[in-house]
């Protein structure tokens, strides 16, 4: 690992799914001479997608990290997820990055709201992004139609500092605007200078003078000299393009194809000549955790350690990997430090460099650094570690809620326990993954971004560990409320021969406003219940509150007064009179028109402009209220309120409507009455669910 920071970074390579994102790190590691062989997705030979589910499924479920070494500099890639449903782990990830390399499509690729939101968590964190259009080489390649794509829905400030050299199948290698020379593909995956060919040399030239005028807006210094001589220096230009990265005026652009590695070399020199160190990153904000005051920590070597965990590995040889991204100082193996987030301590181990689904120990890692370590008890994602001495804690990772919920049913007794310790385990490694049981329903409920992330998870259940479960779709918590006010009598009398049972509770039952809950009042005078038997009487009701009226749905939003009734010297017992405050409950129910409620979720929906009008119509269809509509650069924020019901499987619905350009988030909102030609149907439903029971 390296001692100096400045000769330090760690990388994301991100971009929306399909972009070419994993053959262009496999291309990276291979040209940095890490390995000597170009792995291949195609082939099940990636250096990053080496899982089991990825390699079936052709696609990047997790951050894979790969340590290499270019012109005495250490770089980590990290390639990360690029569809929606496994997006969470890159916005978490790029925690651990000191910059980003943004990877966009040449051929027939729209940027979609995945792309959007990696663009805009890289601008959050202040990192500095190189664009690289990959794909030059495939059919109908228009890499000026990317630029243009990215210009206006990202907003992306964009400085190309290559030309391409042919496109589609012509497509063979790169100028550099710089040098102005020519690097052409060789057959062994490297680049060979060359002369500009002249098909290029005119619209080269003018390239290059754009790249000037643009990167010359990374300082107003810088501008001051443009406009006074009309050209900068090659020095000049080279320290214009490397600070407008550092500082984010803008993003350099280069071009080539992962697969046939063309363009691979230029890239990794970008990598080390535009793309920061930790330590030109600034100061990182933290606080101190014992009196909360906002203190920061410099990202260099002398600085006291401290770092953060941005992912959790359950790897099945090492077992729980916790990966680290130093942000100061520097840590070394088989140390002790303070796990700040939750206030105990931790020693650390081996530290791992991570190459693959290789791992290789060090001695030592330094700020801008990834590391992992092994069986750390009490560490999970998001937390900090520190120096003991240097107490600083950072701020957590905050995700979105899930946007999708199944229930799951075991197929067998021994699955359900071992399904219940797999999946916490699993949702150490993924935050996104939420496992609860529902206190109404009794359901165990999985849920996750999307569909197919708990498809995943559920393949990876049964392969990994060995447990067996089945998705259902969640059964939705319906309540009971009435609209009414009604009174009614609730009396037990029963003489057997030796001592009765007597209770009489008069109630009165009437409406409270949403979402209020429960309240009881006790309206006795003259002790016609004597004091002891209230209680029984709130209990009774209590109890048949739980058992609702329509449909066996808890009832809510209900004032009960006890307000008469009358008692037996001997006979009366305070079970006598919390039956009869039951039946009162009841019989006042029935007469004070008793409803159902269904849950409403709150929706936000970000749709394309030409998807707008199909989900507003499916919305109405859901009987769902569109309560606004705020424009974006690349389409529409719809903001609505559905009922559970409608929207359960929403997930595969809306990507089929939008073609996969559609994202939404979703809560719990509040209650609101059934509509009543719907509520017999939900009954039926209850009361046959409920003889299947007891059958």
């Amino acid at each position: 690992m390296a001692d100096d920071v400045k000769l330090v970074r760690s990388i994301g390579v991100v971009g929306q799914g399909g972009v070419g994102k994993t053959s262009l790190a496999d291309a990276l590691v291979f040209g940095s001479g890490a390995v000597n062989r170009l792995g291949r997705v195609d082939d099940d030979s990636s250096n990053f997608d080496f899982d089991p589910e990825e390699i079936r499924r052709k696609t990047t479920l997790s951050t894979s990290f790969f340590h290499c070494s270019w012109k005495k500099h250490e770089i980590t890639f990290l390639d990360m997820p690029g569809y929606a449903n496994f997006l969470a782990d890159s916005l978490n990830c790029l925690r651990g990055c000191t910059s980003v390399i943004f990877v966009a499509a040449a051929a027939a690729h729209e940027i979609r709201i995945e792309a959007e939101r990696l663009w805009a968590r890289a601008e959050e964190l202040g990192l500095p992004v190189v664009t690289f259009v990959s794909r030059l080489d495939r059919e109908r390649a228009d890499y000026q139609a990317a630029l243009d794509d990215m210009k206006k829905i990202l907003g992306a400030k964009l400085v190309p500092v290559q030309l391409p050299i042919g496109s589609a199948e012509t497509f063979k290698g790169v100028v550099d605007l710089l040098t102005m020379k020519a690097y052409l593909a060789q057959a062994d995956g490297r680049m060979s200078e060359a002369a500009i060919p002249a098909e290029v040399a005119d619209a080269a030239a003018k390239a290059r003078e754009q790249m000037i005028e643009l990167a010359a807006e990374a300082t107003d210094e810088l501008t001051e000299k443009y406009l006074e001589a009309g050209t900068l220096t090659d020095d000049e230009l080279a320290q214009a393009l490397r600070q407008g990265t550092v500082t984010r005026r803008f993003s350099p652009v280069l071009f080539g194809t992962g697969s046939k590695a063309i363009g691979i070399q230029p890239l990794l020199d970008a990598a080390i000549n535009y793309l920061a160190s930790a330590a030109e990153l600034g100061a990182i904000a933290g606080k101190d955790p014992k009196i909360k005051e906002p203190i920061d920590r410099r990202p260099e070597a002398g600085e006291p350690f401290s770092g953060i965990v941005f992912k959790t590995i359950i790897d099945p040889f090492a077992g729980k990997l916790s990966v680290i991204r130093v942000l100061s100082g520097k840590v070394s193996s088989d140390s002790t430090v303070a796990n700040t987030t939750r206030d105990t301590k931790e020693r650390l181990g081996h530290l791992l460099q991570l190459a693959g689904k290789k791992q290789g120990q060090v001695a030592h890692a330094v700020a801008g650094e990834i590391v992992a370590v092994a069986k750390l008890k009490e560490t999970g994602t998001g937390d900090t570690l520190a120096d003991e001495k240097a107490p600083i804690v950072y701020p957590g990772f905050t995700l979105p809620p899930p946007s999708m919920s199944f229930a799951i049913e075991p197929k067998s007794k021994g699955d359900d326990e071992k399904a219940s310790q797999a999946l916490a385990r699993m949702m150490e490694e993924d935050p996104s993954l939420e496992m609860h049981r529902d206190p109404q329903t009794h359901e165990l409920i999985l849920s996750g971004v999307g569909q197919i992330h708990i498809e995943v998870v559920i393949d990876r259940l049964k392969r990994k560990y060995g447990a067996e479960v089945e998705l259902k779709a969640p059964k939705v918590a319906y309540k009971e409320t009435i609209k009414g006010r009604a009174e009614a009598q609730g009396k037990l009398k029963k003489q057997t021969g030796g001592r009765g049972q007597y209770g009489d509770a008069w109630l009165k039952v009437e409406p409270l406003p949403r979402g209020t809950g429960f309240e009881f009042v006790d309206a006795i005078k003259g002790g016609v219940v004597p004091r002891q038997y209230i209680p029984a009487v709130e209990k009774g009701v209590r109890e048949a509150l739980l058992e609702g009226f329509l449909a066996h749905y808890p009832m809510v939003d209900v004032k009960v007064t006890l307000y008469d009734g009358s008692f037996h010297e001997v006979d009366s017992s305070e079970i006598a009179f919390k039956i009869a405050a039951s039946m009162g409950f009841k019989s006042a129910v029935e007469k004070a028109k008793p409803i159902l409620l269904e849950p409403i979720m709150s929706m936000e929906i970000v749709v394309p402009d030409d998807a707008m009008g199909d989900v507003i119509g499916d919305l109405n269809s859901r009987r769902g209220k569109v309560l606004g509509v705020d424009a974006k650069p690349a389409g529409q924020v719809i903001k609505a309120q559905v009922p559970q019901s409608e929207v359960l499987k929403y997930s595969p619905d809306l990507r089929s409507m939008t073609s996969g350009r559609g994202a939404f988030t979703v809560a719990f909102s509040h209650y609101e009455e059934l509509p009543a030609h719907l509520t017999d149907k939900v009954i039926k439903d209850a009361q046959a669910a409920r003889v299947a029971k007891h059958e």
